[in-house]
């Protein structure tokens, strides 16, 4: 399953620019109705290590779909204009707002301070007026059901009136503490503020990756449970456009490990509870991705929905041990080679084969 995710922000808050730097699609900066939309793909260093012991005629890595949704003014969250940009969140797995974190008179922004608290309550607010509307509709709806005793309907009614009420308190449904039957007795709505979020710190320079805007960025992300990924949009934008050997060297002058992509991609599958297991051999190297309480069978409908259906058994290797050992081979005569059954909850960096049967 590939994992998308939605950029929102205020405009000039440096988004497109966060695009460029993870997409390298050199797209231009608007404010106006158009996205910008590009899949990427992610090749971590586990699939590169296992195309060169397999030396495969296919790779398939694991990919991400960035939507660029154009900035949001604040108070037109009832307005056509920002409905339409706010339905292209809807489809999103996850939302990554992108919060202007460094100070530049010569760069216009929405307002004339900098405030990482104020920008991110006021994207939230547009979520939640956005929201507000499935909610009260869903009621109505609901109204004549429960009017006739219809237990489902009442249960749903007070959940929706639940959450409604918490939006109208300026609760986002993210931080509402909602239980799984919650969720889903909602589920039809598509709650916008519902969509976890992970934050991105855009800012001028590496050496102000420490600086007062960040830190109360960090401050909001830890109240929520979740990360600030910071970015130097300018220049890692522009080391998206060199060659990838280029692009080493000048990310290592900079003092970076990781690209943007490759930081962006592993906070958000922490978020998701996401994580990557591989299938191998001399046809094709290929990245899978499940989440992480799946059960073999489930992540082996990710493959194929026959493997699901049929499923037998998997046969599993760690990555760590195939790389300690040498090859396969090695790793079943050192016994780590383990056959797991339905019940086999998969490991991110599992190497897996399995075993199904679907009868015709």
């Amino acid at each position: 399953m590939a994992l998308t995710c939605g950029l929102v922000g205020l405009p000039s808050c440096g988004k497109t620019v966060i695009f460029n730097a993870i997409t390298a699609a050199r797209a231009l900066s608007s404010n106006h109705s158009e996205i910008n939309q590009a899949v990427v793909k992610y090749t971590d260093g586990r699939i590169t290590k296992l195309v060169e012991m397999y030396h495969p005629r296919k790779t398939v890595p694991a990919t991400l779909e960035i939507v660029d949704i154009p900035g949001i003014k604040e108070g037109l969250g009832g307005s056509g204009h920002t409905s339409r940009l706010l339905g292209y969140i809807k489809d999103v797995d996850a939302l990554v707002h992108v919060v202007r974190c460094f100070e530049d008179e010569k760069l216009p922004f929405e307002y004339d301070t900098i405030d990482p608290a104020r920008d991110v309550d006021t994207i939230d607010l547009e979520l939640m007026v956005a929201d507000s509307i499935p909610l009260d509709n869903k009621i109505k709806r609901l109204a004549k059901r429960v009017r006739s005793g219809d237990k489902n309907a009442v249960q749903e009614t007070l959940d929706c009136e639940k959450i409604y009420s918490a939006i109208q308190q300026g609760i986002p449904a993210r931080k509402q503490g909602l239980t799984p039957l919650e969720i889903e007795g909602v589920k039809e709505c598509n709650l916008l503020s519902l969509k976890p979020v992970l934050y991105v710190a855009n800012i001028k320079s590496v050496e102000d990756a420490v600086n007062r805007h960040v830190k109360a960025l960090q401050q909001v992300a830890a109240g929520e449970g979740t990360e600030v990924i910071t970015v130097c949009g300018k220049d890692e934008a522009d080391i998206s456009q060199l060659e990838p050997g280029e692009q080493q060297e000048f990310m290592r002058s900079l003092g970076l490990s990781e690209s943007s992509m490759e930081r962006l991609i592993g906070a958000a599958y922490r978020m998701l509870g996401l994580i990557s297991f591989f299938t191998t051999g001399e046809d094709e190297v290929r990245a899978w991705t499940c989440r992480k309480s799946d059960k073999a069978p489930v992540a082996a409908g990710k493959i194929h929905t026959d493997m699901e259906k049929g499923f037998i058994r998997m046969e599993v290797i760690r990555y760590e041990d195939l790389v300690e050992l040498g090859n396969e081979t090695a790793v079943a005569r050192a016994g780590k080679h383990r056959v797991e059954s339905r019940e086999y909850e998969v490991k991110d960096g599992d190497i897996v084969t399995v075993l199904f049967n679907v009868k015709g």
